[in-house]
């Protein structure tokens, strides 16, 4: 890439329109539900050429919900608000939104409508709370909420636009997808974003940042990494922004193929690939079958093996032998070395994958045993 198109990347991604989410709910700040109301928006928007600049969740406060609007309007260009959209007196967000801007609250005859249609779909009594859910903001625009009582609504204040949406996922989702985002992508001047991951395992985050330490400062500017450290698996990402998604992608893979030199065999795939389903593909190409005999992990490894489609083709079965005595017994592992190394010790887990594997007359056979804790452990044999 030229000197002067390096430049114009680099403008752009600080002119690039920031975004921020809010979502709105004790139930999230108290742990009882997992956000994913955010990861889904982020995701949609990512793919839209918008960018998040901010995740914020706020308890159910009338005050706390117009001063966190009000804070960060003054640094965002759309802000995207779920929940407290219900017709129960703790769904505050929509008497908190007409205070900050002003509104006035008016029967809206379409919202009705499509309220008294999902009803009758759904055989529910209508009652004066569904009423109430028609009532909406005299200066909103009205998102339509197909499979939900709650309208979306849209707002726009000092060149800020606000769009506040039910926090029921499902309802939130089809709003997002079918209206917000057509509508996002007319209104502003949308960019390209794009990621690629690079899947490795084995290597820890701090040994492979040594390792790429030299190929990480040769980056240009407008592509950045990110490690995502996980149990066995770390993701390198790699994210630049810009005009024109083709020529980002075909940098970022110029970048790769530098990256595949140095950490080859530590990658075991790319973007949504999982290393059971990588597994898998090597398995059904070299037409080889499997079983598992697990102790620790409780059946955990056939459960991932078994979630990727196909997988009957090289995966016949296993054996959770969790106490010794299916050790002994099933898997035909040797008392006498049990007694003598212990159950979680390297003789054991062989005399398993080998007993699995005459079992069930399969190509490989793979064996896990050891100390899940949080009790068990010892200074030889540590909980993990």
């Amino acid at each position: 890439m030229s000197e002067l198109n390096n430049t114009f990347v680099s403008f752009y991604s600080e002119v690039l329109m920031k975004a921020t989410i809010v979502t709105i709910g004790d139930e999230i700040l108290i742990g009882q539900v997992i956000d994913s109301n955010s990861a889904f928006i982020a995701r949609e928007l990512n793919n839209a050429g918008i960018s998040i600049h901010r995740i914020i969740s706020v308890h159910d406060n009338k005050n706390d919900i117009v001063r966190t609007l009000d804070e960060i309007s003054r640094e965002t260009d759309l802000v995207l608000i779920t929940g407290g959209l219900g017709p129960t007196s703790d769904d505050i967000t929509k008497p908190a939104l007409a205070d900050y801007f002003g509104s006035k609250f008016i029967f809206n005859g379409e919202a009705f409508e499509n309220i008294k249609k999902i009803l009758n779909v759904r055989k529910i009594k209508q009652s004066h709370h569904h009423k109430k859910q028609a009532e909406l903001p005299d200066n909103c625009l009205v998102i339509p909420n197909d499979i939900g009582t709650a309208s979306g609504m849209w707002f726009e204040k000092k060149g800020i636009t606000f769009v506040s949406m039910p926090g029921v996922p499902f309802e939130m989702e089809t709003m997002v997808t079918k209206y917000l985002i057509p509508m996002l992508k007319e209104k502003f001047a949308t960019q390209s974003i794009v990621h690629y991951t690079v899947l490795t395992t084995g290597v820890p985050e701090s040994t492979m940042a040594g390792r790429l330490a030299e190929w990480e400062s040769a980056l240009p500017p407008e592509i950045r990494l990110a490690y995502l450290p996980s149990p066995g698996i770390l993701r390198l990402r790699l994210s630049a922004n810009g005009a024109d998604s083709n020529k980002l992608t075909e940098q970022i893979q110029l970048h790769v193929n530098e990256l595949k030199k140095i950490i080859g065999s530590d990658i075991f795939g790319f973007n949504k690939d999982t290393l059971e389903g990588v597994t898998g593909n090597l398995l059904k190409e070299k037409g080889l079958t499997v079983a598992f005999a697990e102790s620790c992990t409780g059946g955990n490894i056939s459960k991932m093996i078994t979630s990727v489609p196909g997988s009957s083709k090289y995966y016949t079965g296993g054996i959770v032998a969790y106490s010794n005595d299916i050790k002994i017994k099933i898997l035909n592992v040797n008392e006498s070395d049990i007694n003598k190394y212990g159950a979680v010790s390297q003789p054991v887990a062989e005399q398993m994958a080998s007993g699995v594997r005459k079992l069930f007359g399969v190509d490989l056979a793979i064996a896990t045993t050891g100390i899940a804790g949080p009790d068990g452990g010892s200074p030889d044999k540590p909980v993990g």
